[in-house]
């Protein structure tokens, strides 16, 4: 059985929503067999798609007008694939003429898949790269601190000194939660500890 998901970003894309379905129907899926939802591509709660992978069955197939109408990424695009796949349910697109059930359509899946972790590679390599650049240059990744050292300095001095956590917070303008973090990440804890408010 073939069934059709089609996809807009908003109710005024009316017409694109027509295309869509006039080229699924013409590619054979019975109108009872279709789905549809009217939410942007990045968006994940697509109920039209849910309902569409829930009512699939082994041997049959998903068909879209196009592949961004089904993927919010690539990554998100192979994983559904890869998912129909495992289950049983072949896919097709009208537009790229990507077809699982064809020894062509199997072979252009691979290669996309091939290009998503490609991608993902040269992110993480771009990623380091800049990491280490930046050490380099004696700056270090991640969230800049949130007190810079002098003031922390004058902080746990306050907090030595017998002031409450509330006063220090009160006195240096800062968040409770900045100040635990804060102090969690240079390991200080009061000697005597007492319960603060």
């Amino acid at each position: 059985m073939l069934v059709g998901y089609m996809r807009v970003s908003t109710d005024g894309d009316r017409q694109v929503m027509d295309l869509q379905r006039d080229a699924l129907l013409a590619a054979g899926v019975d109108v009872r067999h279709l789905f549809e939802d009217r939410a942007s591509g990045s968006r994940g709660d697509r109920t039209g798609l849910t309902k569409a992978l829930a009512f699939l069955h082994p041997g049959d197939c998903l068909v879209v007008w196009k592949l961004d109408r089904l993927g919010r990424s690539l990554p998100h695009l192979l994983a559904t694939i890869g998912d129909l796949k495992a289950r049983g349910v072949a896919f097709r697109s009208l537009t790229e003429q990507m077809d699982t059930t064809t020894p062509q359509g199997e072979f252009l899946f691979h290669v996309f898949g091939a290009l998503a972790q490609f991608e993902r590679s040269l992110i993480q390599e771009r990623v380091q790269a800049g990491l280490a650049a930046a050490a380099r240059r004696g700056r270090r990744g991640g969230r800049p601190t949130a007190i810079d050292p002098e003031k922390l300095a004058a902080v746990t001095a306050a907090l030595e000194g017998g002031a409450t956590k509330a006063a220090v917070c009160r006195t240096f303008g800062l968040k409770r939660s900045t100040l635990i973090d804060s102090l969690a990440r240079i390991g200080w804890s009061p000697a005597g500890s007492k319960r603060e408010a």
